[in-house]
């Protein structure tokens, strides 16, 4: 250990030379860790899987599933402080571990964030307005549902979503009974269908002193559900963005949240905010940050999560791409650009749909 520890929230900055412990051994890990390792830190990844793309730059790696405790108390005796790449983990890791070292975002931030209805009430709870919704437990609750919400609607699963995994879009006439079987699930949620003009995201960070650092509004554009790019910053008129950074800065604030958080929202063709999704983690549509600001999301994660200040968030304009599957391929167009900036995961195989890398371009200013 790098210093003596006293249970609780982590109130003593934790100096470099100690060790961060990060949940799921994905690419935002990896990502953390190049970040935790240039300030000086070390990262001990907890993850399932062996040799992912964390555990490729990290200092050590515990391979277990996330309901080994026998692991996850060795894994807590070997770490300053613990956070998580992957918003998943189970609450009762969570709260195993936060017993044991301080752990953010705090457990009580994913009760909310992992759960969809449990995250829009306490969206709705602020003022903030999101798609019309309904939980739905049974394919009776869902014709109910379907009556209130009218038009077209989305049936997603209550817990564990992502890239459009666990999902059906219902419209008039849509075999409603197919889409619930389909799910395999009896918590769900069905959310109004939104014509928005476009998805924007508010990436932030907050830190133990509640102090919090937001980069602008972003504009994210997808392909079959996943994000394709993002375009820094999003073209929406200055006082709407302006309000996107006030929302999510007070849901920061209202979750009581240390970390960093990402506030997925959508413009409406009459100029109204959405929220959509809470991320509890850095984001895809942050990665830009890395190159395009002062400080990247990942270097503020490890900032927040070690008591330390939180870093300028001053950027450029910026473009973002993912390299999805077979556009990995493309790798040596991206090399020989010598205005882009490329990431590659270290993910041995190329599978369709899978997030292989990504490529920001820092933008020319004038003046």
């Amino acid at each position: 250990m790098s210093r003596p520890l006293s249970l609780g929230t982590g109130e003593e900055p934790i100096p470099p030379g100690g060790t961060i412990g990060i949940l799921g051994g994905g690419q935002l890990g990896r990502m953390t860790a190049m970040a935790a390792a240039r300030l000086g830190y070390r990262v001990h990844v907890f993850t399932p899987d062996a040799g992912g793309p964390c555990a490729q730059v990290a200092a050590a790696e515990t391979v277990a599933q996330y309901d080994d405790f026998a692991a996850l108390a060795a894994f807590a005796e070997t770490v300053d402080v613990v956070t998580l790449e992957f918003e998943n983990v189970p609450l009762a890791t969570a709260e195993f571990l936060a017993a044991r070292r301080p752990f953010f975002p705090p457990p009580a931030c994913l009760a909310v964030t992992q759960v969809r209805t449990a995250e829009k009430s306490e969206i709705n709870k602020l003022g903030f307005a999101t798609a019309r919704w309904a939980p739905v437990r049974s394919a009776d609750e869902l014709e109910h549902a379907l009556a209130i919400i009218g038009g077209i609607a989305v049936l997603k699963t209550n817990r564990f979503g992502y890239d459009g995994k666990g999902q059906a879009k219902i419209g008039p006439g849509d075999d409603a009974q197919a889409a619930w079987v389909s799910l395999k699930t009896d918590d769900a949620i069905l959310e109004g269908f939104v014509d928005f003009v476009r998805e924007i995201s508010v990436v932030l960070a907050r830190g133990q002193d509640g102090q919090i650092a937001a980069y602008p509004a972003v504009e994210n554009r997808h392909r079959d559900h996943i994000l394709s790019e993002t375009i820094v910053p999003a073209s929406i008129p200055p006082a709407l963005a302006a309000e996107a950074e006030r929302m999510a800065a007070a849901i920061a604030t209202d979750l009581d949240y240390v970390g960093v958080l990402a506030v997925e929202m959508f413009e409406t063709r009459d100029s109204l905010l959405l929220v959509n999704e809470l991320a509890p983690r850095p984001h895809n549509s942050g990665h830009w940050t890395i190159e395009g600001a002062a400080t990247s999301q990942f270097e503020q994660l490890v900032r927040a999560v070690c008591g330390l200040p939180l870093g300028s968030v001053a950027w450029r304009p910026s473009h973002m791409i993912n390299v999805i599957g077979e556009d990995a391929q493309n790798w040596p167009a991206y090399v020989a650009d010598p205005r882009a900036h490329l990431h590659l995961y270290g993910k041995p195989e190329i599978r369709p749909g899978r997030k292989m890398g990504h490529v920001t371009w820092v933008l020319p200013t004038s003046g």
